[in-house]
């Protein structure tokens, strides 16, 4: 019999083998050992919602749309709705200030049934249909991004009143050697390359059409940046090419549009962007490039996608079954895997997992969590390290999983995709209901 067995009023004493820094604010240990967020056990949202389960922390969302309110005041806030688009989330973000962007008609749908004023949302895409360009001018959307000359012509032809669009650019930063997927280099999909004869296309068939206004202009670095150092040259290159353009066309833009990426921790130790040095970065930056170049300051705009929403979520799985492999690895098997969390095959992403349902004194060992599909990659922790006494029926927890894992999910092995639960203050309420055997055969049209 162990301590905690003989006083269990020590349990809420215990100190938890969990990082704060992956999991949502309001997470605790109850008495009985169980991990809580929002107050309520995972273990009784398992019960009643069934595995695998997406957990949300409302009061997490909250609380990350108001720090970055807080460390950029002067800057709008858009939340990227890639991360996790569902009506609850567009409207947690629009309460709390943030405008919402979009890249497609149907976040744009799900944005404008949340509510979201549409002059407050921006769409997003490098290959937006001409059915896309004119919902969201029909939508009265506030700004629309530009990715190519052709794509200029389209909207043009579309929009029979004002429209405010940026052109997206790239500014010929590599972050590849930063551990961050990189989207600011020249030679790819996105965007149009700085001073390039693309991107003054562009400008001129914006500059020509009737309806179409060119305010600022839009950058991404890329994803998972962790140095606030990388938006410097960035921003220099931002500012030097809204002053050709100045010259060249005698528009002063005044937007900025820095995008996101701001990088977060999903395992122990993991490295994550400091806000408030990156507030410093902009502001030094901005001062010194718009005073080399005699150009008015621009308004900043930041898109934050994953660092508003990844922490707010867990996702829960149940053991199924436990294989020891003689001379090889232990695997934990759950009931869930790449159907709801693909970037672990996808980018080779690392996760931290937890036991949840009871508290364990057992010494820890090493596992891969393997999930339930047929292929040899499907495994969401490889490494893991979990109380010994592990057992078929045990509830895992795996944080940091509130952005792009519903948005990604899939029904891989005809697999429905999970439900989205919602907890705050003690109540769970389901967002997303579970889809079922019968949705999947709902879509086949016959044989």
């Amino acid at each position: 019999m162990t301590l905690l067995e003989i006083f269990p009023s020590l349990r809420g004493a215990m100190t938890p083998r969990m990082d704060p820094a992956l999991w949502p604010i309001s997470t605790r240990h109850d008495h009985s050992g169980r991990v809580c967020i929002g107050d309520v056990s995972l273990e009784e949202i398992a019960d009643q919602y069934g595995t695998p389960t997406y957990v949300v922390d409302e009061a997490d969302v909250r609380h990350r749309c108001r720090t970055y309110r807080e460390i950029f005041p002067d800057s709008e806030i858009v939340y990227a709705g890639k991360a996790l688009m569902i009506r609850a989330m567009a409207t947690w973000v629009s309460d709390e200030g943030l405008g919402v962007d979009v890249c497609s008609a149907g976040e744009l749908a799900v944005a404008l049934a949340a509510g979201v004023d549409p002059h407050r949302i921006i769409l997003h895409g490098n290959a937006k249909s001409v059915s896309e360009l004119r919902a969201a001018v029909n939508a009265g959307v506030g700004r629309i991004v530009l990715d190519s000359p052709s794509e200029a012509v389209r909207l043009a032809s579309v929009c029979t009143h004002r429209q405010k669009v940026l052109i997206r650019v790239t500014p010929g930063i590599d972050i590849h050697g930063h551990k961050a997927v990189s989207t600011g280099i020249l030679d790819q999909k996105f965007g149009l390359p700085a001073f390039s004869e693309e991107l003054e296309r562009t400008v001129s068939v914006v500059a020509n059409a009737a309806h179409l206004q060119l305010i600022g202009l839009h950058c991404h670095l890329g994803s998972q940046i962790t140095d606030p150092e990388l938006f410097r040259p960035a921003i220099e290159t931002m500012i030097a090419q809204m002053d050709d353009i100045r010259r060249t066309h005698r528009i002063i833009l005044t937007e900025l549009d820095l995008g996101g990426g701001h990088g977060i921790a999903y395992m122990p130790g993991d490295a994550q962007l400091d806000l408030t040095r990156l507030a410093h970065v902009i502001d030094e930056t901005l001062d010194d490039a718009c005073t080399r170049n005699r150009f008015p300051r621009p308004e900043i705009v930041l898109e934050p996608g994953r660092a508003i929403a990844a922490r707010a979520g867990v996702t829960l799985y149940r053991v199924q079954n436990i294989k020891s492999i003689s001379g090889g690895r232990t695997f934990v098997s759950v009931d869930g895997g790449m159907s709801d969390n693909p970037r672990v095959s996808l980018y080779d992403s690392h996760y931290d997992v937890e036991l949840v349902n009871r508290h364990s004194s057992a010494p820890l060992q090493e596992v891969t969590v393997a999930g339930r599909h047929c292929e040899s990659g499907d495994e969401i922790a490889v490494g893991a390290r979990l109380p010994a006494d592990l057992h078929e029926g045990d509830l895992l927890a795996v944080p940091c999983t509130g952005a792009y894992h519903h948005s990604m999910a899939s029904t891989y092995n005809s697999v429905g995709r999970p439900p989205v639960v919602a907890v705050l203050g003690g109540i769970a309420r389901p967002l997303i209901r579970r889809e079922s055997i019968n949705d999947l055969l709902a879509r086949e049209v016959g044989i």
